[in-house]
């Protein structure tokens, strides 16, 4: 009898173990697309960017230090799948885009790359141009339009 309950006791621990690794694999595993929809914006101005993050790296075969970098702008090359990633905005925490206009203040490029709508901008389209002229293409999208879905 003591033999049978011991059994128990230690399948249960194991699959309450495997349960609770599964959980924080799976929290950690970023989806196949993501919605760019953002919490802090006053108000998105132009539709919400699907990102189609797996492709980006099955089928455009870019490392994860393409697009993740640390606080030193260094590329995170060595990520995986399951590797806990920060969210653009916890560092580029100012929302939007930077100030426009003739009363806009002169900023610096860090200054500028405060702001999460400049960020993403500067990564993303900058890759896309890049990409373009390489391959003398204008698949990659670098216009409002192509990213940005009609609201």
């Amino acid at each position: 009898m003591k033999k049978g309950y011991l059994l128990l006791v230690v399948g249960f621990i194991g699959f309450v173990f495997l349960l609770v690794s599964a959980g924080i694999y799976a929290g950690t595993t970023p989806p196949d697309v993501i919605q760019m929809n953002t919490k802090g914006y006053a108000k998105h101005t132009k539709g919400i960017v699907t990102f189609p993050h797996k492709k980006h790296y099955t089928d455009y075969k870019l490392g994860c230090g393409e697009c993740h970098h640390d606080a030193n702008h260094k590329p995170l090359n060595n990520l995986k799948a399951g590797d806990n990633v920060q969210k653009c905005i916890d560092c580029h925490k100012k929302p939007g885009e930077k100030p426009k206009g003739k009363d806009a203040p002169k900023l610096t490029k860090k200054q500028e790359l405060e702001y999460h709508a400049e960020a993403l901008h500067a990564n993303c389209k900058g890759c896309h141009r890049d990409y373009n002229k390489k391959n003398k293409t204008k698949k990659a999208p670098v216009t409002c339009s192509k990213c940005h879905a009609k609201k």
